[in-house]
């Protein structure tokens, strides 16, 4: 029960039914009820764990009294409710849990205090990789080879499961985390010892704020920032500016959810939102479907706001009883929300920071790419604007001097050779249309299981209907089907050069498909089931087939991928593919049927029916009426009760994995997947004072929006590379290598792939890409792979830096990219601004994140990252004064001096700690034993 202050005399009791909660009412706080509805769950949140010391009245009054246009400057500290993690990045949470009860033991407290305080789910859903597709047994073979992969993490993962308290894992093969999340582990008002509040949490992935569609405040931030969470933590945070977002106006046909999401995201990024709320408000709000509602939040990230919320109201009751929560909790939610003032209520408009609106009926078709989710495109355009973007990918000489087709195609197969019968028993496939005016090359393959076919660029390789963002959504999941089914019944064929991927976020897609008897359609096309879990999306989509990927990569081809997920960055889809673009999951179906970038949906046929006749694509394009009347007769309650029942229990596989038992874990010398942390070798109970940075060297020099996937290591492990020689060395065979991300508890193999993406551009390095630097500790500074200088650096005791431009470090909440960036010996990274997420990765890494002045950047100050650095003024953080900006020097070969102030970007008194400790982790380990 309670152990707050309770200043304002807010607890009280909240009878619903026979049940009686403790509360705490918002109503003791004057000032309160106006709040947007965001802010309402901070200051909930703020009087039921008001201490006295971190949290206090004065916090309460600052978030009742918050003026909206004021700009955030007053610090609070947010305790979530609950954790939620995927494997990928949640096997580091867990080792270095494990590797904190070696620390404490060794520091004289006792091991069983490491525990999380806060509960905390576990989802696997990252590992599995769609080695096979488009067969009746891709799911059970994915799902072996997923296991035969990853079984020494996942029996490290059961060992957590038993050796920690509050601690659960969903088993593999179950669904994707925040779709889990949303169907199952998000109760919308939580109740833990007899209280009730608001279900709030953080996730280590950056589109938990998925949840927020549910109305449950959330978002991503880095592992190191969960595990303190989990810790009993509370996440430091400034009273933030809160966007309202009106939504008026109804989806017109034909439209999608992703449209809505999409468009959204278009101008959101235009006004700028990053490191703000953004909350859905209006009457236009009860006519967002939750799935839709979940979508929107879901891309919260995309568009750069920590969340994007929508309200509880009837729909959320809605959506709670769909998915087979228990009428007790029904009531709860209900009763609580309408007792607290988080109801929503469209005739009393909150008082917000900025305001936007969207008439739902202006909605268009659109596309997103070719390499990032903002980068909007109208259906209408998609051709035209291929047609512009695919010249930043080609030789500029390879423009078709050709005007039609068949000319090219006589360069392409002379007359003496034969041209044997495709599958389909005419002549070979060639992507569609007149390529007169692009750059084109046309390159014949045969293939013994596809036939043959000609490849250019713009064809579209990957057909992925993946990732949490839609396939959580029935609207566009049976719209794709329905698309499929009417597709098939005019005897079109999916192209054969596209590898086609379906990989729902939930069991409960697998069964309203085969209630709705669609299943055979999508599999006619290709899309067999062959993962529940994230794929494409994350870079899981597996090799493309070989004959493919040979033409690409021998010809250089400028190929693409489509897929319905969230993420489209370059170098993430495939390494084959150059060009990704995100779609609804019926255009992902359009695009494989197409098999082009290169295509007008309206003035282009999909192909030819069984008469002859042109098939386009509004010809097959199913009605809302019809989706929705599927969606009535093939989704119900006890799908997801079903689906859940058993959801911690896994299955056979991972009921017999052998998993090892005591409080601490036995760490395994030979393993290459799991790791003892290096976070904690030598520490001591005291810190050592913080210090200047004295010549330093720049490890790399980097342009705008850099992501964490540049930084980050994750993708497949490229033989050759740092990661891969050591893999080597441990005498593991490179069809084991398996990828960077499932190999997150490895220290050694994740600091040789930090920036090692093979589209990093590191302007040390003349139009060179990958992980390559240039080595100062080496005569004539020779280019090297950026682990080996690293070495050389740190042997030598020389200091790194790393400057960057706009926008460093946005897209996922990778804690690796500020872990490996301080194991390659990086004590600082300057840049022109940062990504809120990376920011604070850095500072709990005991990285400390600079800032150029406004309006310069490494250009304009004429650095070219041959010089040495020397940063003073951050000793003063040793008196417990955090300074607005420190001195930077950097001399240059000829001795000249260039000089400028950073801005110090640790921007609140938590965040101070945690440097001066060097880290976050060992902050709460001091704190643990001294408590």
């Amino acid at each position: 029960m309670s152990t707050s202050s309770d200043s304002f005399g807010a607890k009280g009791s909240l009878q619903v039914g026979d049940n009686s909660y403790e509360i705490f009412r918002l109503s003791a706080v004057p000032g309160t009820e106006k709040l947007p509805y965001s802010l309402k769950v901070l200051a909930e949140n703020l009087l039921r764990t008001e201490d006295g010391a971190n949290i206090t009245a004065d916090h309460i009054r600052a978030i009742a009294n918050w003026d909206p246009s004021a700009d955030p400057s007053i610090e609070i500290q947010f305790t979530p409710a609950r954790v939620i993690m995927q494997d990928f990045t949640g096997v580091p949470c867990v080792v270095d849990l494990a590797t904190m009860r070696e620390a404490v033991t060794t520091l004289g407290g006792d091991p069983n205090k490491v525990n999380p305080l806060s509960p905390a789910d576990m989802v696997i859903d990252h590992s599995v990789i769609l080695d096979y597709f488009g067969r009746a047994d891709a799911l059970e073979r994915n799902v072996d080879l997923e296991y035969e992969r990853n079984g020494e993490r996942y029996q490290f993962l059961r060992w957590g499961q038993g050796a920690f308290d509050d601690f659960r894992v969903v088993p593999p093969g179950m669904g994707i985390v925040h779709q889990v999340n949303i169907e199952y582990l998000a109760p919308t008002v939580m109740v833990r010892n007899g209280q009730a509040y608001p279900d709030t949490c953080v996730g280590t992935d950056s589109h938990t704020t998925m949840v927020n569609g549910l109305g449950v405040l959330g978002w991503g931030v880095g592992g190191i920032e969960a595990e303190a969470a989990m810790l009993g933590q509370p996440v430091s945070m400034l009273i933030p500016r809160v966007v309202g977002f009106k939504l008026t106006g109804e989806i017109q046909p034909g439209v999608t959810a992703t449209d809505v999401v999409l468009t959204v995201t278009d101008m959101l990024r235009k006004h700028g939102v990053v490191g703000k709320f953004v909350e859905f408000y209006g009457a236009g709000v009860a006519e967002v479907p939750l799935a839709n509602r979940a979508t929107l939040g879901n891309m919260s990230p995309e568009f750069g706001s920590t969340a994007a919320i929508f309200p509880i109201d009837g729909e959320t009751i809605n959506y709670l009883r769909l998915t087979g929560r228990s009428d007790e909790q029904l009531a709860l939610v209900e009763a609580y929300a309408k007792e607290q003032g988080l109801w929503h209520d469209p005739s009393r408009e909150p008082e917000f920071s900025e305001y936007l609106e969207l008439d739902l009926s202006t909605v268009v078709p659109s596309i997103a790419g070719p390499k990032r989710p903002q980068d909007r495109i109208l259906l209408s355009e998609s051709k035209a604007a291929f047609r512009r973007d695919i010249h930043n990918y080609v030789e500029e000489h390879e423009a078709t001097p050709h005007s039609k087709l068949d000319d090219a195609l006589d360069d392409t197969f002379p007359a003496s050779d034969p041209i044997k019968p495709t599958a389909n028993g005419d002549a070979p496939l060639v992507p569609h249309g007149d390529t007169s005016g692009r750059p084109s090359k046309q390159v014949k393959v045969v293939s013994e299981e596809r036939g043959e076919f000609v490849l250019d660029h713009g064809a579209v390789v990957v057909a992925g209907i993946t990732s949490c963002t839609n396939t959580s959504n029935p609207s566009v999941m049976l719209g794709a089907a329905l698309l499929a089914r009417n597709a098939v019944e005019k005897g079109l064929a999916t192209k054969p050069w596209v590898k086609t991927n379906m990989a729902p976020g939930s069991q409960v897609v697998n069964d309203y498909y085969e209630k709705a008897g669609l299943w055979p359609y999508l599999e006619k096309l290709g899309f067999y089931l062959g993962g529940f879990g994230c794929t494409t999306c994350i870079g899981n989509t597996g090799p493309l087939p070989e004959e493919i990927s040979k033409a690409v990569n021998d010809n250089d081809l400028s190929v693409t991928a489509v897929l319905s997920g969230n993420r489209n960055f370059e170098g993430r889809i495939s390494p084959d593919v150059k060009m990704n673009y995100l779609a609804s999951p019926p255009l992902v179906i359009a695009y494989a049927l197409a098999g082009t970038m290169d295509f007008d949906f309206e003035t282009d046929a999909l192909g030819k029916d069984k008469d002859g006749n042109d098939v386009f694509l509004k010809d097959i394009w199913p009605s809302a009426q019809e989706i929705d009347d599927t969606i009535k007769s093939a989704i119900n309650q006890d799908m997801f009760r079903k689906s859940y029942a058993d959801v911690f229990k896994g299955d056979e596989r991972w009921q017999n994995l052998e998993t090892p038992e005591g409080d601490t874990f036995a760490w395994d010398e030979d393993s290459t997947y799991v790791r003892k942390a290096p976070y904690f070798e030598g520490m001591t109970m005291e810190p050592d004072a913080v210090s200047d940075i004295k010549g330093a060297r720049v490890l790399a020099l980097l342009g705008d929006s850099v992501t964490t996937d540049h930084i980050s290591p994750a993708g497949p492990i490229k033989p050759g590379t740092p990661a891969a020689q050591y893999l080597d060395a441990h005498g593991v065979e490179r069809k084991d290598y398996n990828s960077l991300g499932s190999r997150r508890g490895n220290h050694e193999v994740m600091v040789r792939g930090t920036f090692a993406n093979i589209r990093l551009q590191n302007q040390l390095l003349d139009g060179v890409s990958g992980g390559y630097t240039r080595d100062f500790t080496q005569d004539g500074a020779p280019q090297a792979f950026i682990y080996d200088a690293s070495q050389n650096y740190q042997e030598a005791g020389i200091p790194l830096v790393v400057l960057g431009g706009k926008e460093y470090g946005s897209g996922s909440s990778r804690d690796w990219a500020a872990k490996g960036t301080r194991l390659l010996g990086v004590k600082a990274v300057i840049t022109e601004s940062f990504e809120r997420i990376h920011r604070s990765n850095l500072i709990g890494m005991g990285v400390i994140p600079l800032q150029f002045p406004a309006g310069e950047s490494a250009a304009s100050l004429g650095l070219t990252g041959t010089e040495v650095f020397d940063i003073e003024g951050i000793e003063k953080l040793n008196e417990g004064v955090t300074p607005k900006t420190v001195k930077v020097t950097a001399t240059k070969d000829n001795g000249e001096k260039v000089t400028f102030d950073a801005v110090v970007r640790i921007d609140t008194p938590g965040e101070a700690d945690y440097y001066r400790n060097g880290g976050i982790l060992q902050y709460v380990l001091r704190n643990m034993i001294r408590g």
